[in-house]
């Protein structure tokens, strides 16, 4: 039963901020700590019945020793009875939680529809899988990319301009990842304007992003347009292969042991 529920101190910190954000945290370790306690009440009185039952050689008293038992076992799971609704309910949601590893990250970042997938099935092939997210329709797009035989994760979630307080539950966890996990950003930007975000607000979430860690610069849809303007970009767009290259600077030798 305990395996179904991770014991806090064990966990990273992405987990433990994706928790706050989508869980009563406190309640939960309070539940989990309920549930600890009776565990340890079951096996005392467990062992403390066998005990007693062992020395007895009447049926009858046997027979009472067992229902006494079960009525205690009993009286605990009522004590913790709303305990084992509040971990239900924790479990429910935790188990719609991206699988994400501790490794190497690069994050594609950038407004909904803009080509993040298109990039990530690019650098990924055929690798790439859909993680489902808590309390939303929506995907966590990921895979896995080789740089020099080192496996890398490639994460792609969505961007917003909203303000912390007014961002919904999906981007609020997008943002935790870039902040938690990204070790190098892409920002994707579509310069067709099919994907409904026009340039300057895709610039805007780009200097809005703010966050001291390497960001690379990718323009998609380029097929769509007759000519790319480059005109309010602060930093020069790089190819797929460029992207491939600079990632392959940046990822430590030894990022994988």
């Amino acid at each position: 039963m305990m395996q179904a529920f991770p014991v806090t101190k064990d966990l990273s910190s992405f987990y433990i901020e994706l928790m706050k954000l989508t869980l009563d945290y406190e309640a939960y370790k309070k539940s989990l700590g309920a549930l600890y306690w009776a565990m340890g009440k079951i096996r005392f009185f467990h062992s403390d019945y066998i005990r007693k039952i062992i020395k007895c050689a009447d049926r009858g008293v046997i027979s009472g020793l067992s229902k006494e038992f079960y009525g205690r076992i009993s009286s605990v799971l009522r004590q913790i009875s709303p305990n084992l609704d509040c971990l239900a309910e924790c479990r429910r949601v935790m188990r719609t939680y991206p699988d994400v590893k501790e490794m190497f990250t690069v994050c594609l970042y950038g407004f909904p529809n803009v080509g993040k997938s298109t990039l990530l099935n690019k650098l990924t092939g055929s690798r790439a899988e859909v993680a489902a997210y808590a309390f939303t329709t929506k995907s966590i797009n990921s895979g896995f990319m080789m740089v020099d035989l080192q496996k890398i994760q490639v994460l792609d979630v969505p961007g917003t301009l909203a303000r912390a307080d007014k961002m919904n539950l999906i981007e609020l966890q997008a943002e935790l990842v870039v902040r938690e996990l990204a070790d190098v950003i892409v920002f994707v930007a579509d310069v067709s304007g099919t994907s409904g975000h026009l340039l300057p607000e895709q610039q805007a979430l780009l200097r809005h992003l703010g966050i001291r860690k390497p960001v690379l610069l990718y323009l998609s849809k380029t097929d769509l347009v007759e000519s790319v303007d480059l005109a309010g970009w602060k930093q020069k767009p790089l190819s797929l292969e460029e992207i491939k290259a600079a990632v392959r600077e940046l990822v430590p030798r030894d990022s994988n042991l």
